[in-house]
């Protein structure tokens, strides 16, 4: 049941983050559904590819598909107004931690159950929950979050941690997980917390 419904979740809030960012950069109905498409299922293609799962996989989620479908065109036909109170009041950070957070736990269940060591249960979480915002920012002509200064991976190497550990073993646990990486994304990018980074010399000087 869990793995259902992680997987309804991450499509609906990647889907939706895809879907805005494609409409902020302006782009039509068309290229609306290819990121939104491509930052719901990116992630599970390069899971897929890095834990050897058939990638045939991907096209056997029809239910997923259908959601995706029915969200995004919602999405596009929302008034301006709701679109532009989205981002305002950080909602798409928001579902963008959703997102995050429950693919990147469904990442790290695939690898642990297939008995992989506990880093590539770590990786499968981090490239499983950040592969579709990545493969969006890349379309969308951004920086990828997992480049910048705002922690973002790290939430998701997190999940797979606890997964990988095996201190998750029950259903309540892996939401209580979710929770967790979602709470740690809005803290970090509320209070701007920033993994280390060695500063240039004209930073230095200009600071």
């Amino acid at each position: 049941m869990v793995w259902d419904v992680l997987n309804v979740i991450g499509t609906i809030a990647f889907a939706i983050s895809g879907a805005i960012i494609a409409m902020e950069e302006e782009y039509d109905i068309l290229g609306v559904y290819i990121l939104g498409f491509a930052t719901a299922f990116g992630g599970g293609t390069v899971r897929n590819i890095l834990i050897d799962l058939p990638l045939s996989h991907i096209w056997q989620q029809n239910i997923l598909f259908y959601i995706a479908i029915l969200v995004i065109g919602i999405v596009f036909f929302l008034p301006n107004s709701w679109i532009e109170s989205y981002s305002k009041w950080a909602w798409g950070v928001f579902f963008d931690a959703i997102g995050l957070g429950a693919f990147a736990i469904q990442g790290a269940l695939y690898a642990y159950n297939m008995n992989h060591p506990l880093i590539a249960v770590v990786v499968a979480a981090a490239l499983t929950g950040a592969g579709g915002g990545v493969i969006r920012d890349l379309l969308a002509r951004r920086q990828p979050l997992i480049l910048k200064k705002e922690m973002y991976a790290v939430w998701a190497m997190m999940g797979g941690l606890i997964v990988g550990l095996g201190l998750a073993n029950h259903d309540i646990l892996l939401y209580f997980v979710l929770a967790l990486i979602v709470a740690c994304r809005m803290l970090a990018h509320h209070y701007g917390w920033q993994l280390p980074r060695k500063k240039r010399k004209g930073e230095e000087s200009s600071a």
